[in-house]
């Protein structure tokens, strides 16, 4: 199998070549423009950040890549889905003030912003996958209706999954809240009678008369329960949750299959930032300090290949030299000083995690090539 080919520009900038325009030409050298933008419907997915933490891209890139897509004639719009627990992106309206307090809005990031899975989580399209473990993946129509994809996905570690890069942010992120409960779950929700207020609204919204409230508490008839995960996307309590969760290997496998679903059949085009490489998710209302330094960008139309060779990266590099213990050094039980070159961050911060099935199940189910060559552009 021929290498994928997976760009990179470093950090380093001069009068005149900035970070922007650095940006752009590592896009156009990857190949942005040869694909057809011309009046396509074009969704810049991207993470626009929970409400207190500040590790998320700039919009200031997002609107670049907006700019350049917009010039070569796509309807541009950025998009994400909402988020299963309980936060500051759990449904459209928290969600949309989130993105705009971030600078994600058209005037900082030159496009508008659509929850692509709608107000409760709700609006979603079936993916018809047959994979081997989501057969129809749930992802938000948005996204779904979308001509083209292109991925901005800030590469940083995942408590569950290792790292977070583009098959985390296509896969994961474009799923609607039921299907972040698929992927999250082999099983079916569970009310938390102690949270449950029996406003009825999960019964109102189960397609499957599968919940009925009875003593001012939401019960649910598990012979008619399909999993779908919308009493979890309407309840505001915490009342509907998810009751148990999948080893990180099955969540990874689950994550490469809904990203296939993403890019199935049309043009898709992804970039990793490798800054700000938090030890977790951008879901967090916080980030702490990163692990190592601020690398740089990655681009390619390969996602597989993208995330495999940004995880070399990270790996290669030393960590940060902090006047406290990292998050890293107290995982690896030691003390400032070690620089862990050429070691798994990701596997250390997060000892039962194991990224590299997702991305060998990705190669697998023909998303990509874990085999790369790294090309870098001044």
């Amino acid at each position: 199998m021929e290498k994928s080919r997976v760009f990179f520009t470093d950090l380093r900038t001069t009068p005149g070549n900035d970070l922007m325009t650095k940006l752009l030409r590592l896009v156009r050298r990857a190949g942005i423009e040869d694909v057809d933008f011309s009046d396509k419907f074009t969704a810049i997915k991207i993470h626009f950040g929970e409400p207190g933490n500040l590790a998320y891209i700039r919009p200031n890139y997002a609107a670049k890549i907006a700019d350049l897509v917009r010039s070569l004639g796509g309807k541009v719009f950025m998009t994400d889905s909402n988020t299963l627990y309980s936060g500051g992106r759990s449904n459209a309206v928290d969600h949309l003030h989130a993105a705009m307090d971030n600078g994600f809005n058209p005037i900082s990031a030159h496009a508008d912003v659509i929850i692509a899975d709608g107000l409760k989580g709700t609006d979603y399209r079936e993916i018809p996958l047959d994979g081997e473990y989501c057969k129809s993946p749930k992802i938000g129509a948005a996204i779904a209706d979308a001509d083209i994809i292109i991925s901005m996905n800030h590469f940083k570690g995942h408590e569950q999954t290792g790292f977070g890069g583009a098959l985390k942010n296509l896969g994961m992120g474009s799923a609607s809240v039921g299907g972040k409960l698929e992927l999250h779950s082999s099983s079916q929700p569970t009310i938390n009678e102690d949270n449950c207020i029996g406003c009825r609204i999960c019964e109102k919204y189960c397609r499957h008369d599968a919940i009925k409230v009875r003593d001012r508490v939401a019960k649910i008839d598990y012979s008619k329960c399909v999993g779908c995960g919308q009493c979890i996307a309407v309840c505001q309590h915490d009342g509907a949750t998810v009751s148990s969760y999948d080893s990180s290997d099955v969540l990874n496998r689950k994550i490469a299959e809904y990203a296939l679903a993403v890019v199935k059949g049309k043009p898709s085009f992804h970039i990793n930032f490798i800054m700000n490489v938090s030890p977790n998710c951008d879901c967090w209302n916080h980030n702490d300090a990163a692990i190592v330094p601020d690398l740089g960008i990655a681009a390619s139309f390969d996602p597989v290949a993208l995330d495999c060779a940004c995880a070399d990266l990270v790996k290669a590099a030393p960590t940060l030299e902090r006047n406290v213990i990292s998050d890293l050094d107290e995982k690896a039980g030691e003390g400032c000083g070690h620089h862990h070159e050429g070691e798994d961050k990701f596997r250390i911060v997060h000892p039962d995690t194991n990224w590299e099935a997702g991305v060998e199940h990705a190669e697998k189910i023909g998303l990509g090539n874990r085999s790369y060559r790294l090309i870098t552009v001044k």
